[in-house]
Order: C-alpha cells, then structure tokens, then sequence
C-alpha cells in the first residue's frame, strides 16, 4: 500500500466515531480544548503501545498463515459492527466528562479495534528475513503517528465548538451518523480481507 493510500485510510479510520474519539470530543465539550491538549499524547501512546508489537512481531508471523490473518481480520471487521451496533441503540453522552483522564484515554485506545486494524491490516508487516526484502514500515508509523495528533485535535475542537449542542439536542441522530460510518468502514475492510477490495 503507498504512502499516500495508506494516509487515506488512517485519516478515514481515525475520523470514524468510537471510543477513544468519544472521550475526545466529551473531553473538549467539558473542559475545552487547551485543557485537553495532553490527552492527544495519551492517545499516541496508546496507539502505538498496540501497533508497533503488531506491525514488528505478529503480522510477520501471520503473513506466513494466511487463514489466520483472514480470521482476524474479519474478526476486526465484527468487532467494528458491534461497535456500530451500539452507536445505533445507544449514542453517547457527556454525562460524566470527569472522569476522562490521560490514563483513561490511554487504556481506551490501547484497547482500540482501530490499532488491530491499522496494525495487521494497513501497515506494512516488518521484514528481516533478507536484505533484498527489508520491509521496516517507520515511514508509516511517522505518518500515523502525525496523523492521530491532527485527527486527534479536530475531535478535541469539534467537542469543545459543537458536541454540547449537537449531543443534548439530538443524540440519537449523533449516534447514528457515528454508526453509519462504522458500518462503511467494516464492509471496506471486509472487502478487503476478502480480496473484492
């Protein structure tokens, strides 16, 4: 995938609605967005504490069993449709924008079905078997890593600006906007993991 391709996905990834997102833009709705600024570092972290171990040590090992990457991927895929499942039923609120610390965030994010997603299946594996196919992704993990910080400070300032209003007025609508690109996103990734992509 080139870097360019991979960009998109990310930033499309990344924009899509869930939990680390949420607790964004709860964050920037309750405290602002100057006072929320250290949560995108929490988020980086939380990131990459997941990826880099799948990039450098799983995806190789799952590039040499096909039928288990499908799996996970399609696993992955599941896991996006519940989470879009929820968002339908249940939007979220800012009820408890308190609660939302940097280890909260750091936890949520680490936790992430994005960071499986981006991991095995947008960067490319880490491969040492030979110096004519030396693969080390640290040009993706640079571009990821500046693109959380950008997708990360629009959550920040769309909470502060407009999700008090839009999340009190009409939840329901807001929860299910998120779930429909939820939805989107899992049957790009389907497709892909299936090959029709």
């Amino acid at each position: 995938m080139s870097l360019s391709a991979f960009a998109l996905a990310v930033l499309l990834l990344l924009l899509t609605p869930g939990p680390t997102n949420t607790l964004l833009a709860v964050s920037g709705a309750a405290r602002g967005l100057k006072a929320s600024l250290p949560l995108i570092g929490a988020e980086l972290a939380g990131y990459l504490t997941a990826i880099v171990p799948l990039v450098f040590l799983a995806a190789p090992l799952l590039a040499e069993q096909p039928v288990a990457s499908l799996v996970i991927k399609l696993a992955s895929t599941l896991w996006v449709l519940l989470l879009a499942a929820r968002l339908w039923t249940r939007p979220p609120s800012a009820t408890e924008p308190g609660a939302i610390t940097a280890a909260t965030v750091y936890g949520t994010t680490v936790l992430n079905p994005k960071a499986l997603i981006i991991g095995l299946a947008l960067i490319p594996p880490a491969s040492f078997a030979a110096p004519e196919t030396l693969v080390v992704p640290l040009p993706y993990l640079a571009l990821f890593a500046l693109l959380v910080m950008v997708v990360a400070t629009c959550w920040l300032s769309a909470g502060a600006a407009i999700l008090r209003r839009v999340a009190t007025t009409n939840p329901l609508l807001f929860g299910r906007v998120a779930a429909s690109f939820l939805v989107v996103f899992a049957i790009s990734l389907a497709g892909r993991a299936i090959g029709w992509i």
